[in-house]
């Protein structure tokens, strides 16, 4: 096994495997007790994780940005998954979270984390003809108490329609949970928020890009 380079929060080692390389990261101990983590705590994981983009990004809100955090590329490590869905956790434990619902595709990873932290029931919401549904025979109950988890929230269009979901089976929403709040403030559920992170991102419309994007491609990085 060869160490191929060593900073103050990863190792990252070439493992050996059938005359493969495989890379494995080890994170070092900074990670290990993050709970209550501050907005710049966070931020260095989506960074080190190398989550945390710079460039020309059209997002899922239709909106362009010149940052955008790819939460995927951090969560593909589990020792991530685990410590960001427990800082979030830990933020909702009085909620008394019967069910955690996620849209899919970018909740699917932090909602079920977050579940498992909080012993509770995972569903999600996926798409169907355009639109968020149930499917796979997941039930709510009348009255059960429903957590939406996402992953990154700008407009919260995907939010709103998983809230609606659960209203249609009448449950009752007691709070919206994502890693990062991008919304600046804009995204007003009439329900609690919680976050890790809140980035003040500068948005555009497509109709109104300053210079410097316009002279950049534009990239669809998805969810």
């Amino acid at each position: 096994m060869i160490i191929k380079s060593i900073n103050a929060d990863i190792v990252e080692k070439d493992n050996f495997i059938s005359g493969e390389a495989v890379n494995v990261c080890l994170y070092g101990s900074r990670w290990h007790n993050l709970i209550g983590m501050t907005n710049e705590e966070t931020l260095d994981i989506f960074r080190q994780t190398k989550a945390l983009l710079e460039g020309h990004f059209i997002l899922r809100s239709g909106l362009h940005s010149r940052q955008y955090i790819q939460c995927a590329l951090a969560l593909q490590e589990m020792p991530v998954v685990e410590k960001l869905g427990a800082a979030l956790a830990e933020k909702l434990r009085g909620l008394n979270v019967r069910t955690v619902i996620a849209p899919a595709m970018g909740g699917l990873v932090i909602g079920q984390e977050v579940a498992r932290q909080l012993g509770c029931r995972f569903i999600f919401a996926e798409k169907e003809n355009g639109k968020l549904v149930l499917r796979r025979g997941f039930k709510i109950a009348p009255g059960e108490r429903m957590l939406v988890v996402e992953d990154v929230v700008t407009r919260g269009g995907r939010v709103a329609e998983t809230i609606e979901i659960v209203k249609q089976f009448k449950g009752e929403v007691v709070g919206v949970a994502m890693l990062v709040d991008r919304s600046d403030g804009k995204f007003t559920p009439g329900m609690p928020l919680y976050s890790l992170v809140k980035l003040n991102v500068e948005t555009f419309e497509a109709t109104n890009l300053p210079e410097d994007l316009k002279a950049l491609p534009a990239e669809h990085p998805g969810s």
